[in-house]
């Protein structure tokens, strides 16, 4: 029995103000109205997460606004849907920089994500809307696939352009090697989703957060990073359970659900730092060159990395389908009148 009592333990800090004074807290989510009371400093988004929340009743008005942005620019339905498309996710992220002192994230087509050119052309394209809405570059970080392309348009447009870019789908130590190299400003590994290989691979039920695949590959990466001097910084990210989010108090960023959010608010048990820079520079990890040929050998090396970066790909490319499909709708709905 615990001797603490509930009038005490009401007065004690919550498990989310506590991890706020060991990591910068992200909230993971385009439902801005769902954030406000949990107070992150920043906050990510994504195709799927758009997606959601552009069927929400909250937020139809942005996605008229967008559509009439698009039609006003004229060209073929394509480009139509394509500046739509752009206007919405920086809407949403101009509404979610209402309610956040920092920075949002917004994300590049995944289907994009082999041709670096493009990449660079389109996240150019989103800070210069950001831009015009009279939002400073500083504020936001573009999101980009962390595959060999994505990670040198994450180079170009961090070195040519002052762009800051969060390099998404990470799931090897090679992808958190090449990004650090690329020297881009932030990564986000995917904890949640490693943990669903592992689970479906092995047909093992459950990990304990100390031993759980998804924490100790961050760990990893984050002890590399601190040991060997990197800018880049890591942002856990995709979690399944506040245990992950516990194992990795003292990660520089994590972004978190608003549903995981609000069980930390509530929770009250000891919040433990974690992953801390004097314990990574005294980890006994080497350090590693990659260029492109090792890159791909050792991430190809990696099998779980392999299937959930393409599996990732493709799902956040299924949903950006979902959504145009969606506006070209509602924008034949306007052309016709309704």
């Amino acid at each position: 029995m615990s001797s603490v009592s509930p009038d005490k333990r009401r007065k004690m800090e919550s498990a989310l103000n506590q991890l706020k004074k060991h990591t910068v807290v992200v909230a993971d989510t385009g439902d801005f109205n769902a954030i406000e009371e949990y107070k992150p400093q920043d906050a990510t988004t994504n195709p799927s997460l758009i997606l959601a929340a552009a069927k929400m009743p909250a937020y139809q008005h942005l996605v008229d606004q967008a559509i009439k942005y698009g039609l006003a620019k004229g060209g073929t339905e394509d480009e139509q849907v394509a500046n739509t498309m752009d206007k919405l996710f920086v809407s949403f992220g101009l509404e979610i920089l209402k309610k956040v002192p920092g920075r949002v994230s917004t994300e590049v087509d995944a289907r994009l994500s082999f041709d670096k050119e493009e990449m660079v052309a389109k996240a150019l394209r989103i800070i210069a809307l950001y831009e015009e809405a009279g939002i400073d570059k500083e504020r936001v970080l573009i999101k980009l696939s962390s595959t060999w392309e994505g990670i040198q348009a994450g180079r170009e447009l961090e070195e040519k352009h002052g762009v800051h870019c969060n390099m998404t789908l990470l799931f090897s130590f090679a992808q958190a090697v090449a990004c650090a190299e690329a020297k881009v400003t932030l990564i986000s590994p995917f904890v949640g989703r490693i943990l669903d290989w592992y689970k479906e691979s092995t047909g093992r039920k459950s990990y304990e957060p100390q031993e759980d695949p998804g924490v100790l590959s961050v760990t990893k990466i984050f002890n590399y990073y601190k040991k060997f001097g990197y800018s880049t910084v890591v942002m856990g990210a995709s979690f399944r359970n506040t245990g992950q989010v516990k194992a990795l108090a003292g990660c520089d960023l994590l972004t978190i659900s608003p549903s995981l959010l609000a069980e930390l608010s509530q929770d009250h048990s000891t919040i433990t730092e974690m992953l801390k820079v004097d314990k990574a520079k005294a980890s006994d990890l080497e350090k590693i060159h990659l260029d492109e040929k090792d890159y791909r050998w050792q991430h190809n090396e990696d099998q779980m990395a392999t299937e959930k970066l393409s599996d990732g790909i493709r799902k956040f490319a299924a949903d950006a389908i979902k959504l145009e499909t969606m506006i070209k709708e509602k924008m034949l709905n306007v052309k016709n009148g309704k």
